[in-house]
């Protein structure tokens, strides 16, 4: 059973910066995809990055776009959210995701319902 640890979260001021890493716990880091999602208060979790089993291939939605950067450290079993800027409505709890994508090296994944295996969440509160 594949087990994913987030921290880095924390409470920040408007323009601050903050790095989230989760860590895959299983070997064969390299065959799964991951993604970064949040979820805030009343609304739907939504992907706010993703990246191919590969590295090569990545996702942001418009509203973190130029701001947030995932990356993944396949001899570290780690993948970060790198997040810039932040902003109030960047507000919400940040969830870990992982796919396993043997023969989709360069697919990247934008639907919960796509991933296998998720982490515990972890808090980012972004004040004014």
């Amino acid at each position: 059973q594949v087990q994913l640890v987030e921290s880095g979260g924390g409470l920040v001021q408007a323009g601050d910066s903050l790095r989230l890493s989760c860590i895959h716990s299983r070997g064969a880091f390299s065959f799964y995809a991951m993604g970064w999602f949040r979820q805030a208060p009343g609304k739907e979790r939504e992907c706010v990055a993703s990246v191919s089993r590969n590295g090569g291939s990545t996702y942001y939605p418009n509203s973190v776009k130029g701001r947030f950067t995932i990356s993944k450290d396949n001899a570290k079993s780690t993948v970060y959210l790198q997040m810039n800027s932040l902003k109030p409505e960047d507000t919400a709890v940040y969830y870990c995701a992982a796919r396993l994508a043997t023969y989709s090296p360069v697919t990247y994944y934008l639907q919960p319902d796509e991933y296998n295996y998720w982490g515990q969440g972890t808090q980012v509160t972004v004040s004014s």
